[in-house]
């Protein structure tokens, strides 16, 4: 039943190849246009969905190949796609690369279809290969050095990525591409200073603020290094670039400030700069970091009246549950209802999202310099609001 089945299939095919040469050809049937495309793909489809890959590929075999089918060749390939069935699409592509008679202009275009099935079956090697023949060329050039480097991102091949943004940010000076550079640098940076080479981190991160000055995850290298070296002064100045470069990653900035003034004992000498930062960047993290200042510095009761002011104007839950710590510390006493009050909002924050990307909405309990969802660089901030910062 198969065998008469492929046959009856060929038959179909054959007889839409020669249909389909004849309505490329000059001429009355030359001249006329198929007005519901989608229903052929929808019957083309029917076909592929219901008989094997033989039949699939004895049926691309048959069908015409010219400036007039090649479109409809491709539509079928990229639904293929989309549909998850790969498989079928490389077959596709892959014949239609091979036909003689395939226009030359319709090379490139085919040859980037084919590579990006080949990204979606994961074959990256292959992929890799035919991104790279498309390199340098007019139309498909920026495309194919954009999947290179989203490539290599998975593969975690930072210098391969960035000598291939290095190479696009040429031809295409723009901001996104500049940012997406530096931060494969710092990449770069933060390997090698995990194998403790400072100097040679140092100097990545210096090439990354040249590719883009507003680069805060640098700048967190940055401060890294200095601390490290132990120069205190130097880390606290990369730390407070980070408001004037993207204000949204204040609140990790504070976090590693205030780690460092623990450490020295320098937590009261804060209150100064803390206040001027939160008096333009208001947010719970800095609030929490100016209240621990002034509790140093001025004693509990003045950082109690200090919370309860702010939050008044700023109200937060973290901010709360601080108020609610330290008002019980200051009584000499924690009631039971205010041990409820912690449990429960220490709960309600526990499965709370504390980043989200700005981009595609993704969310999750850890900063990604790289969305996982849409691989956009420095998209995923900390979250502002009652319950986040």
């Amino acid at each position: 039943m198969e065998t008469v089945l492929h046959w009856l299939l060929l038959v179909i095919a054959v007889a839409a190849g020669w249909f389909m040469g004849r309505w490329g050809r000059d001429g009355s049937v030359g001249r006329q246009r198929i007005d519901d495309e989608e229903a052929v793909r929808d019957r083309l489809q029917f076909l592929f969905t219901n008989y094997s890959d033989e039949a699939i590929e004895n049926f691309v075999q048959a069908l015409a190949v010219n400036r007039e089918t090649v479109g409809l060749h491709l539509s079928v390939g990229a639904h293929f796609r989309l549909k998850g069935e790969t498989e079928r699409a490389i077959l596709i592509h892959q014949n239609l690369l091979a036909r003689p008679e395939l226009p030359a202009r319709y090379s490139q275009q085919v040859t980037y279809e084919l590579a990006m099935d080949y990204m979606n079956a994961g074959l990256l090697d292959r992929a890799e290969s035919l991104f790279h023949q498309l390199l340098g060329t007019r139309d498909y050039s920026r495309q194919a050095s954009d999947q290179l480097i989203e490539l290599y991102q998975q593969e975690r091949e930072w210098d391969k990525a960035r000598q291939v943004a290095s190479t696009l940010t040429v031809g295409y000076p723009e901001a996104e591409l500049k940012k997406q550079l530096s931060y494969l640098t710092c990449e770069l940076a933060e390997d090698t200073l995990r194998h403790d080479d400072r100097w040679g981190a140092q100097k990545l991160v210096k090439e990354a603020l040249e590719q883009d000055g507003t680069c805060v995850r640098a700048s967190f290298l940055q401060a890294d290094i200095h601390r490290r070296q132990g120069n205190v002064a130097d880390v606290e100045q990369a730390l407070l670039k980070v408001f004037d470069q993207n204000p949204a990653f204040g609140p990790e900035a504070i976090d590693r400030l205030m780690k460092v003034a623990r450490e020295k004992g320098d937590v009261a000498k804060l209150v100064k700069r803390l206040r001027k930062l939160y008096g333009s960047w208001p947010s719970t993290s800095l609030l929490l970091a100016l209240v621990e200042a002034v509790e140093r510095a001025s004693g509990r009761p003045a950082a109690i009246d200090l919370l309860r002011e702010e939050l008044e104007i700023r109200p937060s839950l973290r901010g709360l549950l601080r108020l609610v710590e330290v008002a019980g510390y200051e009584k000499g006493m924690t009631t039971d209802e205010g041990r409820l009050v912690s449990r429960m909002g220490q709960l309600l924050l526990a499965n709370r999202p504390v980043y989200r990307c700005i981009s595609c909405g993704f969310e999750g309990r850890q900063l990604h310099w790289l969305c996982p969802s849409c691989k956009k660089w420095e998209k995923v901030q900390p979250i502002q609001g009652v319950e986040a910062e």
